[in-house]
């Protein structure tokens, strides 16, 4: 079972990382970006039986360890590869 994590600013939030790329873009000549925003993904092999338990799980991670709950939010997919 893997589960694939993707975690990003929260909205609102200044990102400051997105801003430069979009920047940069504009100067390659790439002018139609509206916005860019920059997180991170991460996937996860996981020995889990069900996929509600490992959601449950990676959900406790995120908040523990993979995102910052204050200025983070976070998504989980699972597949049963």
């Amino acid at each position: 079972m893997r589960a694939h994590v993707y975690v990003t600013l929260k909205p609102g939030l200044l990102d400051a990382q997105g801003k430069t790329i979009k920047s940069a873009l504009e100067s390659l000549g790439f002018k139609g970006v509206k916005e860019v925003r920059v997180g991170k993904y991460l996937e996860l092999d996981l020995n889990h039986g069900g996929t509600k338990a490992a959601k449950r799980d990676v959900a406790r991670m995120c908040q523990k360890l993979l995102a910052n709950p204050v200025v983070e939010t976070y998504q989980i997919a699972i597949d049963q590869r």
